[in-house]
């Protein structure tokens, strides 16, 4: 499989998202999918310690076990795991490492990544807390996810000369969702920062399962309802049709044709796509070899684009 740059880390073209371990995968599911991925090429495995009730990294670490040497392991803290345990204090970052790195089961953390901006913290304290794990040897490089234009720009300028910087940005984009291309790419490209999309499938929509016209399959994640549920629009659902018959027309899948797209995307270094069976995760891995010309990335465009 394609591999590309995080920093100092090469990684495979597309990961392996781990928020459905301990939410909708057991530890023995959990085994079997990231067996699967690693046995299929992908090495860049995506967890954070709010996922599953913190089980999401437990059952990754203990996934990987012997094969952790294979793997680039990513996790994210600052999200609220509970009253105490939350926010991007230094004195937290701290103990929110550590906790990781007990869950993970391992000596150090390929990317650790601030979940998301504490508003109460000056984000400079924060890089100085991160700074700090990177020399210390429990980090080896740092990231961010949801951040804004405007706040990876403050995170530049606040970066210290003798200090680790953010070489990574996780954002939602996808062939429906392009927000990013309006400021966050961009702002990427400009800082040389790696871009990680999240949601690359739209939460399902993408993989081929949702038909116009049609119910949504019994137990998916968007046909439950919740927030998720909106997705399910009738200009969506139309333009999910018309990128089902490029993409056939050319002999490939929806799912082939939403990975390829993005990785053909600028600063896009790799595609994390959640699994939920061995099955999935072999798809996943095998979708990102498509390799679209100008003209099919023109057509694709104005198809996702279309009202």
């Amino acid at each position: 499989m394609e591999t590309r740059r995080i920093g100092s880390l090469k990684v495979s073209i597309v990961g392996l998202g781990c928020s459905n371990f301990g939410w909708r995968l057991d530890a023995k599911g959990s085994e079997a999918v990231v067996h699967a991925a690693l046995d299929a090429g992908i090495t860049f495995f995506d967890s954070a310690d709010v996922y599953g009730d913190t089980h999401s990294e437990e059952f990754l670490g203990k996934a990987l076990g012997r094969r952790r040497g294979e793997a680039i392991v990513a996790t994210k803290f600052g999200s609220p795991i509970d009253e105490k345990r939350k926010g991007a204090r230094p004195e937290y970052v701290k103990r929110a490492v550590e906790d990781s790195l007990r869950r993970l089961g391992t000596e150090v953390i390929d990317l650790y990544q601030l979940h998301q901006v504490d508003p109460l913290v000056p984000i400079g304290d924060t890089l100085g807390a991160l700074s700090d794990l990177v020399k210390a040897g429990k980090v080896r490089e740092i990231g961010c996810s949801n951040l804004t234009p405007g706040q990876l720009k403050a995170a530049e300028a606040a970066t210290r000369k003798d200090g680790a910087h953010f070489v990574s940005v996780q954002g939602e984009y996808s062939l429906l969702h392009r927000e990013a291309e309006q400021g966050l790419i961009p702002e990427c490209r400009r800082q040389g920062l790696a871009f990680l999309p999240f949601f690359p499938l739209a939460s399902g929509l993408l993989s081929g399962k949702y038909r116009y016209g049609q119910p949504a399959p019994q137990g998916s994640r968007i046909g439950s309802g919740g927030m998720f549920s909106d997705l399910m629009s009738e200009r969506n659902l139309r333009v999910v049709e018309d990128l089902m018959l490029f993409a056939s027309s050319r002999g490939r899948t929806l799912l082939e044709l939403a990975l390829s797209w993005l990785a053909a995307r600028p600063s896009v270094a790799s595609v994390m796509a959640g699994a939920t069976s061995v099955e999935q995760a072999r798809a996943n891995a095998a979708a990102a070899g498509w390799h679209l010309t100008d003209a099919d990335m023109g057509e694709v465009n104005t198809i996702a684009k279309a009202e």
